[in-house]
């Protein structure tokens, strides 16, 4: 079998199981397999497979037909231009969160705290775009704190990141000029409802709060402005379907100048508030 086939008979088999963009998961498998870069995948298409390959890939395929997450199978997932490494114990960076990314960047800071910081990928991705910042990133999940301390190694700032396990704001001490999060906002009965690359192999704690998804807001909105620079920012993810109810429990804890900023496919993805002191 060349290249070419097993790419095809992969793509039938990833469409038949219900994988959304097959043909683009199949390929990503096959160079995984080949151990060649995507783009390389051409090349080797009219060359016959080898076994070992051929093998790996039949495996590969078979775990993605399961609703495996391609980055789980093969360890990474690019966000904004850089790799991190992704595992089941964090949730996988996605492209809308890019959003949350540029609206922090339209604005100088120093110093930024990750609530719920999970791979890292919001907190290294500021500091390896903001050179003279640091930053602290906490989360609940001590295995979620040792994946977001290698992905800071491996983008190589380790030197201005500092990760601590807690429960929000409970270890953090000092003011920050910019606090950032992408919390756990679908409502228990939502999950039902979610994609298996989620529901089956995602941490549920990072998708939901087992109640009306809005829960981690009250807290932040309750908490950050203690914990804010007197210019500060706070930037949270949203679901599509929250900014109202997000941006009332924000305006009931007396912060004002609130912004709702959409992704690139137009639904409402991220929240800003200042400091209300």
């Amino acid at each position: 079998m060349t290249a070419a086939e097993a790419l095809v008979a992969a793509t039938a088999r990833l469409r038949a199981a219900g994988v959304p963009d097959p043909a683009r998961d199949a390929r990503v498998l096959l160079a995984h397999a080949a151990q060649v870069d995507a783009a390389r995948v051409t090349l080797i298409a009219p060359e016959d497979i080898a076994p070992d390959i051929a093998e790996r890939y039949e495996n590969l395929v078979a775990l993605r037909a399961v609703r495996v997450p391609v980055s789980h199978l093969i360890g990474e997932r690019e966000f904004y231009g850089r790799r991190f490494k992704v595992s089941a114990d964090v949730l996988d960076p996605r492209p809308e969160s890019e959003t949350l990314i540029e609206a922090a960047l339209s604005q100088d800071f120093e110093r930024v705290l990750d609530l719920g910081t999970g791979s890292g990928c919001l907190l290294v991705t500021l500091l390896s775009e903001r050179m003279r910042a640091t930053g602290v990133g906490v989360d609940l999940s001590e295995e979620a704190c040792l994946q977001a301390s290698a992905n800071a190694v491996l983008n190589l700032v380790a030197d201005r990141v500092r990760i601590v396990q807690g429960d929000w704001f409970d270890p953090i001490e000092g003011r920050f000029d910019l606090i950032v999060a992408n919390p756990p906002y679908l409502a228990a009965f939502e999950m039902d409802d979610v994609a298996p690359e989620l529901r089956d192999h995602e941490p549920r704690m990072a998708l939901t709060d087992e109640g009306d998804g809005l829960s981690a807001y009250r807290e932040i909105a309750a908490q950050a402005g203690g914990y804010l620079t007197a210019e500060g920012r706070v930037l949270c993810e949203i679901g599509w379907m929250q900014a109202d109810d997000v941006r009332a429990i924000f305006e009931a804890e007396g912060w004002g100048d609130l912004l709702v900023l959409p992704d690139l496919d137009g639904r409402d993805r991220v929240i800003v508030a200042r400091n209300p002191a």
